[in-house]
């Protein structure tokens, strides 16, 4: 679960970022253009920032974090460089004070309405992940179309019918739609989340989804993640534990 979670927040991250910068929130106002790869990486120094906040810890190196995270200090600091000078030669970056700074950078100030559809296990798993609240998300509507499940709580949200979700999004303000739909019935959800005024989707459905070039979309596909470490487990040779 852990290693799904860091996936996931990296897609958010860029997510966030994109509907960020098409609403030109003064913060994104970036002049060069920003890799995916580095808007990627943000999420997980955010989400590290905030683990070593919990642990008390205010001041942090490039080596260290890059330690902890497996990126090289070389590589973090031209990743902050991008967005402006950060931290202190011979100090180290000031924990809370990096941590606000990549908020502003994402977007992650403005509490991100989420809605979700498909509520089976994934869909139950990630209503009820409850680091979504910390990193800028809240979950404001569940759908599905299975009679058993709609009306139950779930994380604190009452599953609502799929047919109401247009009107639930627009009424509720949801901007992020995340769909955990089976692959048949994905494209029909994307259609319905679009209209009801949602601009940025994360799909676990392994199809393409063919929607207007304002909607920003990003594929999860947890298939190909098991196929790269069948690849190496297949190809690479086994070392000496």
């Amino acid at each position: 679960m852990f290693m799904y979670a860091v996936n996931f927040n990296r897609t958010e991250g860029r997510l966030i970022y994109k509907l960020c910068e098409a609403r030109k929130e003064p913060i994104m106002r970036q002049k060069k253009v920003i890799s995916d790869a580095v808007i990627e990486r943000l999420p997980l120094y955010y989400r590290d920032l905030l683990l070593l906040q919990d642990a008390g810890i205010d001041i942090i190196s490039s080596e260290k974090l890059g330690e902890r995270l497996g990126i090289t200090p070389e590589q973090i600091r031209k990743d902050l460089t991008c967005f402006g000078a950060f931290g202190k030669k011979g100090v180290g970056y000031y924990v809370s004070e990096l941590g606000q700074q990549i908020v502003e950078i994402i977007g992650l100030q403005q509490h991100w309405k989420v809605g979700i559809a498909g509520i089976g296990h994934l869909g139950w798993a990630l209503a009820n992940y409850k680091t979504f609240g910390r990193l800028g998300f809240r979950t404001e509507g569940l759908f599905d179309v299975d009679h058993r499940i709609i009306g139950q709580n779930v994380g604190g949200i009452v599953v609502t019918p799929i047919s109401e979700m247009e009107e639930t999004i627009r009424r509720a303000g949801i901007q992020i739609g995340i769909i955990t739909t089976p692959a048949s019935v994905a494209q029909q959800v994307a259609d319905q989340m679009v209209a009801g005024g949602i601009r940025g989707i994360l799909s676990f459905a392994p199809i393409r989804l063919n929607l207007p070039p304002h909607v920003y979309v990003f594929r999860e596909d947890l298939s190909i993640g098991l196929s790269r470490i069948s690849y190496y487990l297949t190809n690479k040779p086994e070392q000496d534990e």
